[in-house]
């Protein structure tokens, strides 16, 4: 069960119903999961959205490798939420269900493309180590270039945030479907 309960439209400040309207103008109306325990915070909802849409709305990392890269977090840290709204924009950026499903079940995917086999084995060696090795940046830098890989990176925090976020307050998912096991 969720420990905060989403405010009221009627009870939201000037600046909430603001910040409320911006994201979820960007969601079909909808401000869910992190934005909204984050809203109670209307500087720091505003803050996070304009930041998650540096990612999300104009990254340069193709959105293939930005959805494989949320996944593997929300899987690191079984964000329930996070996986829900990731999993659907994953399969329709063109990551496979094999690839998807793999993750989801811990298990290492088999990738067709090498791409993805670099983001999949940076993320989580980062996830599991907290740190990068020689080697392992060196592929990554080899294949993404240094700007993208900088963005990578950054993006992975951004949700690592948004993944500690949903578990701390439990947020729910629609239906009370829990995707990963």
């Amino acid at each position: 069960m969720a420990r905060v309960i989403d405010v009221a439209i009627e009870e939201m400040t000037a600046e909430q119903r603001r910040v409320y309207q911006e994201i979820g103008g960007a969601r079909g109306g909808v401000v869910r999961g992190p934005f909204a325990i984050w809203l109670r915070n209307p500087q720091l909802a505003d803050q996070a959205n304009q930041f998650g849409n540096a990612f999300r709305l104009n990254g340069k990392l193709d959105k293939r490798l930005f959805e494989l890269m949320v996944l593997v977090v929300a899987r690191h840290w079984s964000a329930q939420y996070e996986w829900f709204v990731h999993e659907k924009n994953g399969l329709e950026s063109g990551l496979t269900q094999a690839v998807v499903d793999a993750i989801r079940t811990r298990s290492i995917p088999e990738f067709a493309r090498e791409d993805e086999h670099v983001v999949y084995d940076t993320i989580t060696e980062l996830n599991e180590t907290r740190t990068l090795s020689q080697p392992a940046y060196d592929r990554a830098l080899a294949a993404l270039g240094l700007d993208l890989l900088i963005e990578l990176i950054a993006a992975a925090g951004f949700y690592t945030m948004v993944a500690m976020t949903l578990n701390a307050f439990d947020a729910p998912v629609p239906g009370g479907h829990r995707p990963l096991p």
